[in-house]
């Protein structure tokens, strides 16, 4: 299964820095209302770690801001989505791939996407507000949530609390397809779900 292409011409690193100094905010400051690491802040920030769509929402939350501040794309016209025309989209290039399932409209609590999980990947440690629901579509992955460890494999699902730390691994050499759905509240504003806005994902070429 190949993992749809991707271009991303806007570094995130600086894009965060740049906000954060301008706000006058200190590594710890923004990590403290981010709820991430000084650590973990400071190596996005040097583009040497790529936080998931949650994590880069708490930032961009934590820096006055939108998703749409730091990435931009289409957002789907209705609640129907086909398959060979979903919105897809990427935070940097060699991280993950998201596919957004879900739609916008008023009072709507749940977000839902396809994970495209790249061979290496290793999330960030994670906890946050809402639940959360994985199952395997495709591949394998090592999923940790409060201290215990599961292995993972195609029809396998998983309903827990994002108060809960978790993260996932992809220790396997091929991709692993995710489909999540959450309540994550820092997808959503004034009772209504914002759909982030990140540069789309070519589709790959399957023609042999």
């Amino acid at each position: 299964m190949a993992r749809p292409g991707l271009k991303q011409d806007r570094k995130l690193g600086p894009l965060i820095r740049n906000r954060r100094k301008r706000l006058g905010l200190t590594l710890q400051a923004a990590g403290d209302l981010a709820g991430v690491s000084v650590g973990y802040l400071s190596q996005v920030e040097r583009d040497n770690a790529t936080p998931s769509l949650g994590t880069l929402a708490q930032i961009a939350q934590a820096l006055d801001v939108g998703l749409e501040y730091f990435v931009a794309t289409p957002r789907p016209a209705d609640s129907l989505t086909r398959a060979e025309r979903r919105p897809q989209f990427a935070i940097t290039e060699n991280g993950m791939a998201y596919e957004a399932l879900g739609a916008e409209f008023p009072d709507v609590e749940l977000s839902s996407y396809i994970l495209h999980t790249p061979p290496g990947f290793v999330s960030e440690l994670s906890q946050h507000e809402g639940e959360e629901i994985i199952y395997i579509l495709d591949g394998e992955i090592e999923q940790m949530l409060g201290g215990e460890v599961f292995t993972m494999r195609q029809g396998d699902s998983l309903h827990y609390s994002g108060a809960t730390p978790h993260s996932w691994k992809n220790l396997t050499d091929t991709p692993a397809r995710i489909l999540w759905v959450g309540t994550l509240t820092v997808l959503q504003s004034a009772g209504q779900r914002r759909l982030p806005t990140i540069m789309p994902v070519p589709r790959a070429n399957t023609d042999p």
